[in-house]
Formats: C-alpha cells, structure tokens, sequence
C-alpha cells in the first residue's frame, strides 16, 4: 500500500452508536471512511460500490452472517482485506472468519490505537490476531495441512516457481508478516507483495490461508 495513498476503510456493525464510533475513530486516524452499513446484504451491496480497501466488520449481522460477507466479498475481489472485529472471542469464530477469506481477526475490547494499527497492517496485507489468537490459527493451519487433500488427477504437481519466491513463500508459512520477510530478505515491502501475489497466481490460490496451507503441506515451515 501506498504510504501516499490514504487507505479506504469501511465499517460494518449493526450497532449505531458503535459503528459511528469506530468509524469517527478512523477517520480521525486518517483513514478514508468511505462506507458503512448495517446488515450483511447492504454490506455486499455497499462494499461492491464503494470498493474499500479494508473492510472492518463484525461477525454477528442480521439478513447474511459476517462470515458470508466476507466469502462473497473477497471471493469476488482477492485484493480486498477483512479486519473482522468482534466480541466474540471463540476459537470457532476466529477460524471460520479466517476460512471465510479474512486478513486478522480483532476483539472489540482492543484500544482505538490497537485497532487503527491493525487497519494500517491489514491494509498491508499483514495478518492481526488478537494476543493469544495467532497461534490457535496457526495451529488450525498445521491440522488442515495434515488433512489428505483430494486433488485432481491433471492438476500440476510442482508449479515453477523462483527461488525467491520459494523463499518468501517458507517465511510465510513460518508466519512472519510481509514487513518481517522484508526486513528479513532486504527487499521492499511491495517487492513481497509481488511476489506473494505471483505465487498465488502460479499454484491457482486465492489468498493466504491457502498459501500457508500449500506451503506447510510440503513442509516448507520446517525448513
């Protein structure tokens, strides 16, 4: 993302005074609220419009569950990132939320300031657990990966990629966020996004969920 770009948020929450509030709190952050809404379908409708570049939403909506906003949302559009914030903490919820295509995952007892940082990282494309949360996802990671996967029988067994992008692709599933991998590789924050964009494109996944999934697979978290 752009540091010159002001990064377009949109709040959904079916709760008035709590939307107002948060998106009151972002934009005073300096985020660019281009929408809010109430309800999953005028979240769709309103999110498809508008086309935010992060997408702040609580779980528990009337007339289409969180979990389904954000399936159809960043199904239709990959670049899209979900923030979801929630009271609720369970371990079910955070799972599905991060299935359904969402960046991070945020309980609602978080500080404005924790919550603006997690915009600005999501907005990144880096992953923002609540404390406690990041390690229960990872975990679930590892279980899938364990998982027999049905593949189908044309399906390329060992796309081409660089070593670079090989590279990327361990400290992903290692778990380190994009600004981490470029710190560690001494290459731009951008430059991992490519690349990271470039792998999805070759292995045909959607997102990173996948991509960590793929990589822990073929062990490449233990290398």
């Amino acid at each position: 993302m752009s540091e010159q770009r002001t990064v377009r948020v949109m709040v959904v929450d079916d709760h008035p005074m709590w939307r107002d509030a948060v998106a009151r709190d972002l934009a005073a952050a300096g985020f660019d609220v281009v929408a809010t809404a109430g309800d999953g379908p005028q979240a769709v409708r309103r999110a498809r419009a508008a086309a935010p570049d992060v997408l702040v939403l609580d779980l528990n909506l009337p007339g289409m569950p969180g979990v389904q906003v954000c399936k159809e949302l960043v199904g239709a559009d990959p670049k899209l990132r979900v923030l979801v914030l929630s009271a609720s903490g369970e371990h079910a919820d955070v799972l599905e939320a991060v299935k359904s295509g969402a960046t991070g995952y945020l309980l609602k007892s978080a500080s404005t300031q924790e919550l603006s940082d997690a915009v600005r990282s999501t907005a990144a494309g880096d992953p923002v657990f609540t404390p406690g949360l990041a390690g229960l996802v990872l975990g679930e990671y590892r279980r899938l990966a364990s998982d027999p996967v049905p593949t189908a029988s044309n399906e390329p067994k060992a796309p081409q990629l660089t070593e670079r992008e090989t590279e990327v692709l361990r400290l992903v599933a290692k778990g380190l966020s994009y600004k981490q991998i470029a710190e560690r590789l001494v290459i731009s924050h951008r430059t991992v996004q490519n690349h990271v964009q470039n792998t999805l494109g070759k292995l045909q996944l959607h997102n990173r969920v996948e991509l960590v999934r793929y990589a822990i697979e073929r062990g490449l978290d233990d290398i």
